[in-house]
């Protein structure tokens, strides 16, 4: 049936034509995601069937709406099948998967990051609309995104975890001010969110209200995946940059060892997160998400390291530190950018300490961290 879907997609649409075009078709198609509903971009089949679809794809050269669309397709899609009610599904999954509306989160803040539910930015009743005050930071592509997945403050009044709620925000709404953050790199793909009197309708709320921190789990965890849980094709990806300078310029035994070592460690990894995405079922992932993440960011840094050193004093030089805006993620080609910004995989999407403390207490059943401010009503806890 999937074999046949995918037959009749590549027959009537051209998947190296229009990007927008071709991805709603594979929409239409319920090939978007094979678990989904019917009319919601899927056949109610088996989540292992997508494999097969994404082989297809690749091999047809058409567009990955991952690249063109990560956190909407990536995170904002689950969020929305496993908490969105029909008629939000129905309104934002299509453009988003086609990648007409571009999607952003608003998570973190400049006091709130590793402990999100320390989260200030303020939301308000008044009737049918919620007034939002505040500031967020970390945004991707926030200035090319039409919608974001923000998570505010409704009650200040009960602890923090119970306080929050989830709502979908029009970027380009009155009130909302989008600023770049230059990174190291000299890109401006993250970018500061300013709240100011910025109305949202009380029916882009999702879930209940009080109830944001658990779908910003679903949100969370399906992060971590998407950046983590990647399965490029074997010796792809920052390994595969890493080998083509060793060819080029090569180097001694202990190098030629290490560079094997990471090799190993990046197969693993790769290997690791096959098996993981094969077993994960509809819902929220599980900690592999986490593993995924940690191991992602702290062999990428290695590899980068280890690539930018074999190019010896030319490692040190970068084209160009100029702010550029992005309007999607770009693959890495050049090791001296990969290794400025895989500075940022062990902080995006959660630092590494906090992966290590997610493992410690829910894979290996370690005494969790100590929380002393977990039942105390949001607005009597000390904040710098």
């Amino acid at each position: 049936m999937v074999e046949e879907a995918i037959d009749r997609l590549l027959a009537d649409h051209d998947p190296k034509g229009d990007v927008v075009e071709f991805l709603g078709a594979r929409f239409d198609a319920g090939l978007a995601w094979v678990w989904y509903p019917k009319g919601l971009g899927g056949l109610e089949l088996s989540r292992g069937l997508q494999g097969i679809v994404e082989d297809r794809m690749q091999e047809a050269g058409a567009p990955n709406p991952a690249q063109h669309n990560p956190l909407g397709v990536g995170m904002g899609s689950h969020v929305l099948l496993a908490h969105g009610t029909e008629e939000q599904q129905r309104r934002w999954l299509r453009p988003m998967f086609s990648t007409e509306e571009i999607w952003c989160q608003m998570f973190s803040e400049p006091g709130a990051g590793s402990d999100m539910a320390a989260l200030a930015c303020k939301a308000v009743r008044d009737g049918d609309e919620w007034i939002i005050n505040g500031q967020k930071a970390w945004t991707t592509l926030a200035h090319v995104s039409k919608w974001g997945m923000l998570v505010v403050r409704s009650d200040p009044d009960v602890p923090k975890h119970q306080g929050m709620s989830y709502f979908i925000v029009d970027m380009h709404g009155e009130g909302v001010e989008v600023r770049p953050l230059r990174q190291i790199t000299g890109e401006a793909e993250f970018n500061e969110v300013y709240f100011t009197d910025a109305s949202i309708p009380h029916e882009n709320l999702i879930g209940e209200v009080g109830d944001g921190w658990r779908v910003s789990l679903t949100t969370l965890m399906n992060e971590r995946v998407a950046i983590g849980g990647a399965v490029p094709p074997r010796g792809a990806g920052p390994i595969g940059i890493a080998v083509q300078v060793w060819k080029e310029r090569g180097g001694d035994d202990a190098q030629r060892d290490r560079l094997m070592r990471l090799w190993v460690d990046a197969e693993a990894a790769r290997l690791t997160n096959a098996r993981a995405r094969d077993n994960r079922k509809v819902g929220t992932p599980g900690p592999e998400g986490s593993t995924a993440k940690l191991a992602y960011a702290e062999i990428n840094k290695e590899i980068f390291e280890f690539a930018v050193e074999l190019m010896g004093a030319e490692g040190m030089l970068y084209d160009s530190y100029e702010m550029t805006r992005p309007d999607t993620f770009r693959e890495i080609t050049d090791p001296r950018k990969g290794f400025l910004r895989s500075r940022g995989n062990s902080i995006e999407g959660g630092t590494s300490e906090i992966m290590k403390s997610i493992l410690g207490e829910r894979v290996l059943g370690l005494p969790g961290e100590p929380r002393v401010d977990k039942e105390l009503p949001w607005n009597e806890v000390p904040r710098s």
